[in-house]
């Protein structure tokens, strides 16, 4: 196996007022090729800013971050925003779809976005959404969906580009037992299926034991194991 995420030395002060708060405190790990790894930790562990950081979407005071090789930190924003579009899908608590489209075009804008929609995949595309139960509701608009719904169309759009990486915020924190079920099963076949690598961060240990393996946070930094 490779790595696929490298964390070194990762560190991240925020400035509260006069007051500095130390979000990360020299955190480093490693994701190889294909695993299916959950960050876990209690709020304000450090774990939302460990995910923005390693999907680029802000910089780190210190340390640097690796994806399939390339370093992250040493690239410009346009590079970085080139990056993920290339090689990172993305999930969010918060479902992020736009009202004015239905769920197939809220799927197939991510095909836009990276210029892959001149070679659509629709196998894949069928695949996705008839595993994830909304193939009968791809011409409903967000407003017509339930909060399961919504995620499963956010999670096709994070994997309809077939992206090395899918980083995973919280995906079942707004969800039931059983959407959150089919959120995380599709995770994991994801990591099985399409040999994705998946990282998702996560205050649940009952979604955490779906993946192989568990990184516990505490304080900003990595623990052996953390409370929840």
């Amino acid at each position: 196996m490779s790595a696929m995420i490298v964390a070194e030395n990762l560190s991240k002060t925020y400035r509260v007022g006069k007051v500095d708060v130390p979000a990360l405190r020299g955190v480093s790990f490693t994701v190889e090729k294909g695993e299916f790894v959950a960050v876990v930790g209690p709020s304000g562990s450090g774990k939302s800013t460990l995910f923005y950081l390693l999907g680029g979407l802000t910089h780190a005071d210190s340390g640097r971050v690796v994806i399939d090789g390339e370093d992250f930190t040493r690239l410009s924003d346009a590079q970085r925003t080139q990056m993920r579009k290339r090689k990172i899908g993305f999930v969010f608590q918060k479902f992020n779809l736009l009202p004015t489209l239905d769920a197939y075009s809220n799927i197939a804008i991510a095909q836009d976005i990276a210029g892959t929609n001149s070679k659509k995949d629709d196998e894949l595309f069928q695949r996705i959404v008839g595993m994830l139960g909304i193939a009968h509701r791809l011409r409903h608009r967000p407003a017509e969906l339930s909060g399961g719904e919504q995620q499963r169309v956010a999670l096709a759009r994070a994997l309809i580009n077939h992206p090395a990486i899918v980083l995973a915020d919280e995906p079942t924190g707004n969800l039931d037992s059983k959407n959150s079920e089919v959120v995380l099963d599709m995770l994991r076949h994801s990591k099985q299926e399409l040999g994705q690598t998946v990282l998702m961060i996560t205050h649940n240990p009952e979604a955490a034991a779906y993946a192989d393996r568990i990184i516990h946070m505490r304080d900003g930094q990595i623990v052996p194991e953390s409370p929840l």
